[in-house]
């Protein structure tokens, strides 16, 4: 077992790609400290892949990218300005709100961020607003994507856990909304004291508002089709995927009209490009993880910490230092294949529930995409602002302490995920 993680983590430091480490890393502890054949490699591989719900990842990709590209982004910004330009510090919230919503279709962090601070950078430039803390905002904004449904992360967790992802979904739905709000919360508190150039706010208008609905009104259905579709059990996580790339692909093809059938080739090319470096992860990954369950790794681990402590509360503040760390060096969804065969066993154990156990999970590693020196998000919003990313980091205390709060609330009152599964699935 020290072969594998020691091997893995060399790797990882040296600067090869993850997908490669966790291979070679699981590959040298089979060959070295296993008598099991070489061939355990290839049906691992397969059988870490061969799974009908892995298949509505390329499907919720690609209708993020369609969404991206087919206008729906920029109907939300107008409709969330609609919405929230009236507020002190205005264009923050409005990126808090438009990533809130483009989170509900796309399920990528990434690629919400390049949406939104491709439409919301400019504006803000002109507005003199600080340039900084606006891409950590945004930032933010777009690791919402981990949380709301549809999250690709969070159907790895319910996979990998084995839990419901109609039940994931919903759990995320609070958790996520309550994050939009101390976002927009800090931002006002902050945007207060900051003088004269954030009180740049429109006057409200039902019109406005109206016009808003009216234009993104076809794309805030998708969400409500695949959510609803999932819970009221018409459609599994696979299919609802399925249903939100038709229903994006009418809306941005034949109702808003700004993509065609020539740029369809790139999109697609581009979606399965990204499908398969989150799958390839998922095949490799479950050599690793192969390893770690054979040499009795969650066993030890379980003897370890009920030696440690008896509490459930001091197991969950563990699990958050533990994962905000691993957040801050690891891609999420290896992160959770990695560790959630570990965690999770010995979560139940303490009579925690694998759903807000799983939030729990979601929320820590959302906070890595905004957190150095990974924080891809981060990355993405720091670079399409033309700044470095040193200065941004700067500025990331105010969206990272409230990410930070809701974890805490989220970590320690279960109710806050677990009220509406209970309510409409379990």
């Amino acid at each position: 077992m020290a072969i594998a993680f020691s091997g893995f983590l060399l790797l990882l430091v040296s600067g090869i790609p993850i997908v490669l480490a966790l291979g070679i890393a699981g590959l040298l502890a089979i060959e070295l400290t296993t008598n099991a054949p070489i061939s355990i490699v290839a049906q691992r591989i397969y059988g870490g892949i061969s799974s009908f719900t892995l298949m509505a990842i390329p499907f919720f990709v690609a209708s993020g990218l369609l969404m991206e590209a087919g206008g729906i982004a920029r109907r939300f910004v107008a409709l969330a300005e609609a919405l929230v330009g009236w507020i002190t510090g205005s264009l923050y919230m409005v990126a808090v709100v438009t990533g809130t919503g483009l989170a509900a279709i796309s399920g990528s962090g990434s690629a919400d961020t390049a949406a939104i601070s491709a439409v919301m950078v400019p504006e803000m430039k002109k507005r003199r607003y600080d340039i900084d803390l606006a891409a950590s905002v945004i930032a933010a904004s777009g690791a919402l994507a981990s949380i709301i449904p549809p999250s690709i992360v969070m159907i790895v967790i319910a996979i990998t856990s084995n839990q419901s992802i109609g039940a994931m979904f919903l759990g995320g739905v609070v958790p996520g909304l309550m994050v939009m709000a101390f976002l927009m919360i800090g931002c006002w508190i902050y945007c207060r004291r900051q003088g004269e150039v954030y009180r740049d706010a429109q006057a409200f208008t039902l019109a406005r508002l109206g016009r808003g609905l009216r234009d993104a009104g076809p794309g805030l259905l998708i969400p409500v089709i695949v959510v609803g579709g999932i819970v009221g059990g018409v459609f599994t996580a696979t299919e609802a995927a399925c249903v939100a790339l038709f229903a994006t692909l009418i809306i941005t093809m034949f109702i808003y009209r700004e993509i065609g059938l020539s740029d369809l080739p790139r999109i697609m090319l581009r979606a399965i490009s990204l499908s398969a470096t989150v799958l390839i992860i998922v095949a490799t990954a479950s050599v690793f993880t192969w390893v770690i369950a054979t040499a009795g790794l969650p066993a030890m681990l379980k003897t370890w910490l009920t030696g440690l402590t008896q509490s459930p509360w001091v197991f969950l503040l563990i699990v958050n230092l533990l994962l905000l760390v691993v957040g801050m060096f690891m891609e999420s969804i290896s992160a959770v294949l990695i560790l959630l065969p570990i965690l999770s066993p010995i979560a139940q154990s303490f009579g925690i529930d694998p759903v807000h156990f799983g939030i729990v999970v979601s929320l820590n590693l959302s906070i890595g995409l905004i957190t150095p020196p990974y924080g891809i998000c981060l990355y993405v919003a720091s670079s399409v602002a033309g700044r470095r990313i040193e200065q941004v980091s700067r500025r990331i205390w105010l969206p990272l302490g409230s990410m930070l709060a809701v974890l805490l609330l989220v970590t320690y009152v279960p109710a806050i995920s677990l009220w509406l599964p209970d309510t409409f699935i379990r």
